[in-house]
């Protein structure tokens, strides 16, 4: 596993149970810091690790971009922390679903606000990825996506509630990204979700115990059957967020939390 990977850890060294966390796209490490330092997973005795996707914050990019190769890069990395279970969210939710279709996750997982299908994402980064796709305006959409994004996300934030240090923080850190990358990444997303038009029957198919976790005013989408598929699986549980949005995870970070410490006590110690 490569040791320059971005990563944060919390809790015991030798904690019997450790959680993988993976932030968003564009995002990092820091999103995970508000649960990180909540006290259930504490109590819990939990060790967690939170990293950040490679290519992310500037980071050093794979060469491969693929959702595929990046679920089994963080497979590799859950295995050579110890962790059993594993929580993502948006991007990372999206990449912890492949590690379980690839039969590379640990353990059970947290998904913070997946993206199910195309049709559910955000409709601005669709835009986005067909304007990335024409060479002469694709780098300039991104450059000018990436310095409006952080005064953008600031406001979003605050109306959460969220103090306004720590939402100058994660705004910052959202705009710290290579605008290049983020356009090829986005296109090889793209590309996956057309490969499997829902990822409801890919996680069905995984048989992995897992929380679909998502804010009551979540701007990403899931439609009703998508929903009602997840509701009958006896695998799946759903939790809905009080006073959340897409970033539940830095909104109520005490809420998500407990359910990371309620889906690590179904593995053994």
């Amino acid at each position: 596993m490569d040791q320059s990977l971005d990563l944060r850890r919390a809790g015991p060294a030798d904690a019997a149970r450790r959680v993988l966390l993976l932030p968003g796209g564009m995002c990092t490490a820091e999103f995970f810091a508000d649960v990180m330092g909540q006290a259930a997973p504490a109590e819990a005795g939990l060790g967690m690790v939170a990293a950040t996707l490679p290519g992310f914050g500037r980071t050093t990019p794979p060469a491969d971009l693929s959702m595929e190769h990046y679920a089994r890069l963080m497979g590799e990395l859950a295995a050579t922390e110890g962790c059993q279970v594993v929580v993502g969210h948006s991007l990372g939710a999206n990449v912890a679903i492949e590690m379980a279709a690839l039969g590379v996750s640990p353990g059970p997982l947290v998904l913070l606000s997946p993206t199910f299908s195309r049709a559910d994402e955000a409709k601005f980064l669709g835009v986005l990825d067909q304007v990335g796709r024409v060479p002469a305006l694709g780098p300039l959409a991104w450059t000018a996506m990436l310095k409006a994004l952080p005064p953008m996300m600031k406001k979003e934030m605050l109306k959460g509630d969220i103090p306004e240090d720590r939402a100058e923080t994660l705004a910052a850190d959202l705009g710290n990204n290579d605008p290049e990358f983020c356009r090829h990444v986005t296109r090889h997303y793209y590309e996956y979700l057309g490969r499997h038009p829902s990822l409801v029957a890919r996680l069905h198919a995984s048989g992995v115990r897992s929380w679909v976790v998502r804010g009551d005013r979540d701007d990403i989408g899931l439609k009703d059957e998508e929903r009602r598929q997840l509701e009958a699986n006896p695998q799946i549980t759903m939790v809905t967020i009080a006073d959340a949005g897409h970033a539940v995870l830095v909104e109520q970070p005490a809420r998500v939390a407990e359910v990371i410490v309620e889906a690590a006590e179904t593995v053994g110690g």
